[in-house]
């Protein structure tokens, strides 16, 4: 599976933005899909994962209530909705796919292909 992220960009405290990912190469409604982010000097960070059918969904603790995980896989594509952004929220926003369906989602080395990612700048 090839994956291409977009939807990055400069946003002010409080606002939006809505990043995408999009599959190629392979069954995408087989995946389960996840975002990770990665700051400067910080390690690569799990941000929210859902399931093959949309029948799972977690978040990291940090962006629950703000951020929204959400597949449409007609379109074999994976979205992030990201609301109240903080500057804290900035990174580079990676996709990735997990062929398996793993339990430690949240584990960067259970998921098999990557995006090459999409910077988010939140500004103060």
């Amino acid at each position: 599976v090839q994956l291409q992220a977009s939807g990055g960009g400069l946003v002010q405290t409080g606002g939006s933005l809505r990043l995408s990912c999009v599959a190629s190469g392979g069954t995408f409604s087989r995946n389960a899909m996840g975002w990770f982010r990665q700051a400067p000097g910080k390690e690569r960070e799990f941000v929210a994962v859902i399931g093959r059918n949309a029948n799972i969904i977690y978040y990291e603790d940090s962006v629950k209530g703000r951020f929204t995980i959400s597949r449409d896989n007609a379109k074999n594509t994976v979205y992030l909705q990201m609301n109240s952004l903080k500057p804290e929220d900035t990174a580079v926003y990676y996709c990735a796919a997990d062929y398996q369906g793993s339990y430690y989602y949240w584990r960067a080395n259970e998921y098999e292909a990557w995006g090459q990612g999409t910077q988010v700048t939140v500004s103060s």
